[in-house]
């Protein structure tokens, strides 16, 4: 199998990558945290976390800060280990092995 058929095509958008690289790193995020570290609108982040999260690559928790509504998002296992898997076929296409 060539390199370029091990990456996942769930993290093929620049969103989804930046989504999974900042749930991998962090026990979580809020909805607000990603919008403005990923500088993207409200719209554009809610439809990849909810391709994500489709895939069972990331869990939404929803809550009440005060009478705020929050919503949460966290990597789950399965999209841990998959996007592990995709950032090492990166890197050997990088390495060019």
């Amino acid at each position: 199998m060539s390199l370029i058929h091990k990456l996942n095509k769930a993290f093929d958008h620049r969103i989804r990558l930046g989504i999974m690289s900042i749930l991998v790193v962090n026990d979580f995020a809020d909805f607000k945290e990603l919008k403005e570290l990923l500088e993207v609108t409200d719209g554009n982040l809610a439809s990849h976390a909810k391709a994500l999260e489709k895939g069972d690559y990331i869990k939404v928790e929803k809550s009440f800060i005060g009478r705020k509504p929050n919503t949460r998002y966290l990597a789950t296992d399965l999209g841990k280990a998959e996007f592990s898997k995709h950032i090492e076929a990166l890197e050997q296409i990088i390495k060019g092995r």
